[in-house]
């Protein structure tokens, strides 16, 4: 395919992830920057390509795709480059799944997604202090384990930096650091140094 690609969203973690793979690969894109919750994602226009009115959204040529982790493992598939990881035999792409997997449910949509819900937008959908304490304690007994697993190694995957660390980084720029974060020093360090590009290229603009 020659199409040029287009990438739909900005200003969540997950909108940030196809931005980020985008830019790892070198991959020549369109951002169109339109955010959650700000109706650009309920327009017509927008509903025709996409009718669960969500982001981050993809269109490459004819082909349409949705949901950050199907949109990032399509790029890397197709775009294939040695600064990212990619994985071959059954037991390493079996490994890859079981971290986005993990990150996906654990982190992103058990914990973090509803803590910002009951949290940050209690004007859309209430306060849940209990709820919102429950997830932090489940999150921070998430992180011990990452914590412990990356203290000696600079990626998730044996076969260096991709698609896992990204989804990790991506929620952990977005957890609020504060004197009740127990992130341990390890995981702190190591996102710290992929926040920055230390794991083969910066992030990409556009995730908010």
């Amino acid at each position: 395919m020659v199409d040029l690609i287009k990438i739909w969203g900005s200003k969540t973690p997950r909108t940030l992830r196809p931005i980020w793979i985008a830019e790892e690969l070198k991959i020549k894109y369109e951002h169109l920057s339109i955010s959650p919750r700000s109706g650009e994602t309920l327009t017509k226009e927008y509903t025709k390509l996409n009718p669960k009115q969500k982001i981050p959204f993809m269109e490459h040529g004819d082909f349409k795709l949705s949901e950050s982790l199907a949109i990032c493992k399509y790029l890397k598939n197709i775009f294939p480059s040695n600064d990212l990881s990619n994985p071959q035999t059954p037991e390493e792409l079996a490994k890859e799944d079981e971290w986005c997997s993990f990150i996906y449910g654990e982190l992103d949509e058990t914990c973090l997604y509803v803590m910002r819900r009951h949290y940050d937008l209690t004007d859309i959908y209430g306060s849940a202090p209990n709820v919102v304490e429950t997830c932090r304690e489940y999150l921070k007994r998430q992180f011990v384990v990452i914590d412990n697993y990356l203290e000696n190694k600079k990626s998730l995957l044996n076969q260096g930096f991709g698609v896992a660390d990204i989804f990790l980084v991506s929620c952990l720029l977005y957890t609020s650091p504060s004197p009740r974060d127990q992130r341990g020093s390890s995981l702190r360090a190591w996102a710290c140094k992929k926040k920055w590009g230390g794991g083969g290229g910066g992030g990409g603009g556009g995730g908010g």
